[in-house]
């Protein structure tokens, strides 16, 4: 599998006959957006730099919320959870995604503003291999909590996402505080490939990517 960052919370997951991509976003947030290509997209909530399906053709299988579904081999649960720590009073809901694609158990906690998860929610997203967490704040945990957050799941490897960079014109902050308190040295990358029988058996791995 290759997972291939575009900015905000926009990943690729490509395997061998299938992609899934989450949380396409549009261009007007300063970044150049995905061009949709994929089978499988899957959207954490409906705010523009999250929730751009323009162009997808109409067999893409778009998913929008919490649930189960399986396409191509693909399996994918949608957990509920909140936009902010107010019980979604001041933004709404947001969706993670647990996915399983080629053996490896891929969890997006999209824009997670819940200080800490609920026993509920531990449960349900259960073991996970990689975990994609928001760090940069002011709409999202920021950095502390998303280290806290990181210590409830317990993935094998973390990558950070949603935080400041060049180009884009929301304000968000950088990765630094997050990369500061989880105290693991970063390998950083343009895209990753990562096989089941490579993950990482003991310590935590911390990949963080390049535009």
């Amino acid at each position: 599998m290759t997972v291939t960052w575009y900015g905000q919370a926009c990943f690729r997951l490509e395997g061998k006959d299938t992609r899934v991509l989450i949380d396409p976003f549009e261009g007007k947030i300063g970044l150049r957006a995905p061009r949709i290509n994929d089978q499988i997209i899957c959207v954490t909530h409906e705010h523009y730099d999250h929730n751009n399906v323009e162009g997808a053709s109409p067999e893409t299988f778009v998913i929008c919320g919490p649930g189960e579904y399986e396409k191509s081999s693909v399996q994918i649960v949608g957990v509920g959870s909140y936009h902010d720590n107010n019980h979604g009073a001041d933004r709404g809901l947001n969706t993670i995604y647990v996915i399983k694609f080629e053996d490896i158990t891929l969890c997006h906690l999209g824009d997670l503003g819940q200080s800490e998860l609920s026993d509920e929610q531990i449960e349900t997203i259960g073991g996970v291999d990689i975990l994609f967490v928001p760090v940069g704040g002011t709409y999202t945990i920021d950095g502390k909590q998303a280290v806290g957050i990181v210590k409830q799941i317990e993935p094998k490897i973390i990558i950070p996402m949603h935080y400041k960079v060049p180009g884009l014109n929301i304000d968000l902050d950088g990765p630094n505080t997050f990369l500061k308190e989880i105290a693991i040295k970063p390998e950083e990358v343009e895209s990753f490939k990562i096989q089941s029988k490579n993950l990482p058996q003991e310590e935590m791995r911390l990949i963080t990517f390049t535009l």
